[in-house]
């Protein structure tokens, strides 16, 4: 049996040594154009989203005009403010979205809820402290509900990401390798 040999100590690696290294490749600025482009996408999904608000539900609705069913209004509102069109059911939603924990949810994050008995066959949109907005059932309205109620809460099926966003195509195209 060989013999386990200890790895080199890694450099340390201060504040100003990362301050240097960004700012010597000039990523300073994209980073703080990311943190903005992130910060205002999640904006606008948050308010769009709001701006649905009290819309009634119609089931397999796509549009404002004659009602959203969950997936629906999903849907729109990431095809109105981010110009993605995500599949029209909740489980294929889920399919086309990356998986988070529910500690990582961050305002804009879908939220997905087993209220048919089965998987994914409900889907909301995460606005932050513990709540969602959707399209609910037959006879609601878009709303905003908390997620910790118990209704909801032993219903949650789990929380993805919707990839493509400005934000992550700009993170993509930044340029970490060393550059002489």
């Amino acid at each position: 049996m060989g013999t386990a040999v200890a790895a080199p100590p890694l450099p340390e690696v201060t504040e100003s040594t990362l301050d240097t290294f960004l700012s010597d490749r000039n990523l300073l600025p994209r980073l703080a154009e990311l943190r903005d482009s992130v910060s205002n996408t999640t904006s606008d999904l948050v308010m769009n989203a709001m701006g649905f608000l009290g819309v009634r539900y119609q089931r397999g609705g796509t549009e404002a005009a004659t009602g959203f069913d969950c997936s629906g209004f999903v849907r729109a509102v990431y095809e109105k403010t981010l110009g993605l069109a995500l599949p029209h059911r909740a489980a294929e939603q889920a399919n086309v979205t990356a998986k988070i924990s529910s500690d990582e949810l961050r305002p804009g994050d879908l939220v997905f809820f087993n209220t048919m008995r089965r998987a994914f066959s409900h889907v909301g949109i995460y606005v932050g402290e513990g709540k969602f907005i959707h399209s609910p059932r037959a006879g609601g309205r878009v709303r905003v509900e908390d997620m910790r109620e118990a209704y909801w809460s032993k219903r949650f099926n789990g929380a993805r990401r919707v990839e493509g966003t400005k934000a992550e195509a700009l993170l993509q195209n930044l340029p970490f390798t060393r550059q002489d």
